[in-house]
C-alpha cells in the first residue's frame, strides 16, 4: 500500500553500497523505518542529503505490513532549513533532539498531536536566531504531555518533593529514593512552566541547565521501557 506523508527523520545510516535505512516520526503512520535505494544521479527522486537528522520530508512509502522495513519511493524536502545545518550549536540541539525522540517514542500508531508539536518545534529552533540555550530542556519537558506522564502543577506547595516515580508532587519525601528535594523541585516546576517564548527569561549556568538534562532524561527512564543512553548528550552538556 502506498501512502504519502510527511515525516521527520531520526536516523539513517548506509546499508550496503547503495542503500539507506531510515528511521522516521511519520505524520500519518507514527514511527516507521524505512529502507530506499541510494543513487548518485541529479534527477534521482531520493537523495543521501534528505535524511540528515531532524529534516522535515515530504514522502512517498510503500508499506507492507508484514514487514518491519518499509520501502520509500518518493522522498522531497518538506521545509527547507536556513540555519540548523549551519549553527555548530543548533546542529547540537537537533542531533540531540533527533536522538531522543528515536528513544522516547515507540512504533506504534499514528499520535497526530505529537508529530505536529515535534514538528512546530523544529520549525521554531530554526528560525530563531538566538536565546534557545533552554530548548532541549523545554521541548523534553512538553513532550511529556504527549508521552503520558506530564505532571500535575496543581499539586505544587512549597518545600514539596517531585517524586520522579509517579509524575507528582508530595509534601514529603516517598519510600523509594527516586525523588527531587524541594530546591530540584522548584527547578522542575519553573521547566514546566516555560515555553519557546519565555524560556530565556530563566537564566542557567551550564552546571544548572547540565543538572535539569540528566534529571529529565531519569524522568523518562523510569517511565519509557528500554530508555537507552543518549551518545549526543556529551557533545551538548559541552556547548550548553
Amino acid at each position: 500500500m502506498l501512502i504519502k506523508t510527511k515525516a521527520i527523520v531520526l536516523h539513517s545510516f548506509k546499508f550496503g553500497e547503495s542503500k539507506m535505512i531510515t528511521d522516521l516520526l511519520t505524520e500519518s503512520n507514527g514511527r516507521l523505518s524505512c529502507i530506499t535505494h541510494i543513487s548518485g544521479s541529479a534527477k534521482a527522486k531520493v537523495k543521501k542529503q534528505f535524511f540528515q537528522p531532524l529534516t522535515i520530508l515530504e514522502m512517498e512509502i510503500d508499506m507492507r505490513r508484514q514487514k518491519n522495513l518499509h520501502t520509500i519511493k518518493e522522498a522531497r524536502i518538506s521545509v527547507p532549513f536556513f540555519s540548523i545545518p549551519f549553527d555548530a550549536y543548533k546542529l547540537s540541539i537537533a542531533l540531540f533532539t533527533a536522538e531522543f525522540l528515536s528513544r522516547a517514542t515507540r512504533y506504534e500508531q499514528s499520535d497526530a498531536l505529537l508529530y505536529k508539536y515535534v514538528e512546530n518545534s523544529v520549525r521554531w529552533l530554526d528560525g530563531v536566531s538566538d536565546r534557545f540555550s533552554n530548548f532541549h530542556l523545554v521541548f523534553m519537558m512538553r513532550m511529556t504531555r504527549f508521552a503520558g506522564f506530564f505532571p500535575n502543577l496543581d499539586d505544587y506547595v512549597p518545600n514539596c518533593c517531585f517524586d520522579m516515580r509517579n509524575g507528582c508532587f508530595t509534601p514529603s519525601p516517598p519510600p523509594h529514593n527516586d525523588f527531587l528535594g524541594p530546591e530540584e523541585s522548584m527547578k522542575i516546576r519553573l521547566l514546566m512552566r516555560m515555553n519557546y517564548e519565555t524560556m530565556h527569561l530563566y537564566a542557567m549556568s551550564r552546571t544548572e541547565r547540565n543538572r535539569c538534562v540528566d534529571v529529565i532524561l531519569d524522568f523518562y527512564r523510569l517511565h519509557v521501557p528500554d530508555f537507552k543512553e543518549i551518545k549526543s548528550l556529551d557533545v551538548l552538556k559541552e556547548l550548553f
